[in-house]
């Protein structure tokens, strides 16, 4: 038990990272890239995993503080509502010698938070951020990698096909809204990718279990990373743990989002969907 004339321990301060729009492109009709850079960028480190991601923060319309904002002073000093909202982004590429992190994201009209600023970015714009996190990078010692996920997990599928060795096989599938949102993916790895089209289909997800279901699966062990949104991410994680017989501990799977909320409705609920989804297949 914890001794109660302890004095109390500081919980951890968060410095966030400044970051400065140096220029931005349109991968896709939904695919906007934003490359930033600056000094605030000087110690960041993503080179360890191949889902590392950032949390960005994007204060209020009425924030009654500049870019320039101390995030610890503002959370101190402000009620919650004037706090910057977070998203969380996967880290496309890290240019430690040029002080550049790209990062793309999906863009549909004015809906959202993250996505209609990275399409209105400018050169010079000022954006904070914490991080990177990461938990996931290819086993050099898997047989072959499946790779599965929605439009939002493609910066991670391109990252980790870099780390595929070569010769070895690679099963990607990945669901977007149609042909026009497809990218290139390259890797030294014997690389397969099944693109699925959407085509006006009521939500994302609705197309890689079937698609997953009938994918002829290489021999021996799989390492495989399945992400996106959560209904469809729970789904093919029973598959693949009960259809499939693929051991948990070789799989990195989880939701990034879920359809019916927005980021901060679903890390408030997720861990309850983890303990849910932990429980398909006790």
């Amino acid at each position: 038990m914890a001794d109660p004339s302890a004095p109390p321990v500081a919980r951890p301060v968060r410095r966030a990272r400044h970051a400065v729009v140096r220029r931005t492109e349109r991968l896709t009709p939904h695919m906007v890239r934003v490359v930033l850079g600056g000094d605030g960028l000087h110690g960041f480190a993503a080179d360890t995993f191949t889902d590392h991601y950032v949390k960005l923060l994007f204060p209020p319309a009425d924030a009654p503080y500049g870019p320039d904002y101390d995030l610890e002073q503002v959370r101190g000093e402000l009620p919650r509502e004037q706090w910057p909202r977070t998203r969380t982004y996967t880290v496309r590429s890290w240019d430690p010698s040029a002080l550049e992190l790209t990062i793309d994201f999906v863009h549909h009209g004015d809906t959202g938070l993250a996505g209609p600023w990275a399409a209105a970015a400018q050169p010079g714009d000022v954006l904070q951020l914490l991080g990177p996190g990461g938990a996931y990078a290819p086993d050099s010692e898997a047989d072959w990698h499946l790779l599965v996920g929605d439009a939002c997990v493609i910066p991670a599928v391109a990252a980790s096909l870099k780390r595929i060795p070569a010769d070895v096989p690679v099963r990607v599938v990945l669901e977007v809204d149609d042909a026009a949102e497809e990218q290139p993916l390259e890797s030294a790895g014997d690389l397969e990718v099944t693109w699925l089209h959407r085509e006006g289909r009521a939500g994302e997800g609705e197309l890689l279990l079937d698609a997953v279901r009938a994918l002829d699966f290489p021999a021996g062990a799989v390492h495989g990373f399945v992400h996106g949104e959560a209904a469809a991410v729970r789904a093919l994680r029973r598959h693949l743990l009960v259809d499939r017989g693929v051991p948990k501990e070789a799989l990195s799977i989880s939701g990034y989002w879920k359809r019916t909320l927005d980021e901060d409705g679903w890390q408030s609920s997720k861990a309850e969907w983890n303990r849910e989804v932990e429980a398909d297949v006790a």
